[in-house]
């Protein structure tokens, strides 16, 4: 039987969904996380809160690889946004920044892969722990859609960079 959640990981759990339907929101609608919108500031503000919430929480007892992957998270989501404002980088600029906020969302995930699939169902769960072969599998689909969505999100900013110029 799966570790039961304590009442800070339930609290990290309900408030690291934020971010999930947020992004997910942001990639239907905008298919791309939008800081300049409602669903991007809710996405980076409850991602920042989900990150901190991880910290009181460690099944080894201290610093973890899953707090370590919260820290590049937030290093990553605040690079995104000073981005437009390093102008060296001139038309890289808005592949970067989608290609790092889409990666905050891959990350925000790979913690959550492994602890749902180690927790569900709560009778027999399917994996247990990273080193399990159906977390694995998991995770290496996700890579390979985050790969695909990264592809497809560069390939419409160049379109929409077109599309403009022809104007």
């Amino acid at each position: 039987m799966a570790n039961p959640l304590s009442f800070l990981g339930e609290i990290h759990t309900a408030v690291s969904l934020i971010p999930v339907v947020a992004g997910l929101y942001s990639f239907v609608r905008y298919r791309a996380i939008l800081p300049e919108t409602g669903a991007g500031k809710a996405y980076l503000g409850s991602l920042a809160l989900s990150v901190v919430t991880s910290f009181g929480l460690s099944s080894t007892g201290g610093f973890n690889p899953g707090h370590a992957l919260g820290l590049m998270t937030l290093f990553v989501a605040g690079v995104c946004l000073v981005l437009p404002k390093l102008r060296f980088l001139g038309r890289l600029i808005p592949y970067v920044r989608n290609f790092g906020l889409s990666f905050t969302y891959f990350l925000l995930w790979v913690p959550g892969i492994n602890e749902t699939l180690s927790r569900l169902p709560p009778s027999h769960p399917i994996g247990n722990g990273p080193d399990s072969p159906p977390v694995q599998t998991a995770l290496l689909a996700w890579v390979v859609l985050f790969a695909i969505g990264s592809l497809y999100q560069g390939f419409m900013v160049y379109r929409s960079r077109a599309a403009r110029a022809a104007l």
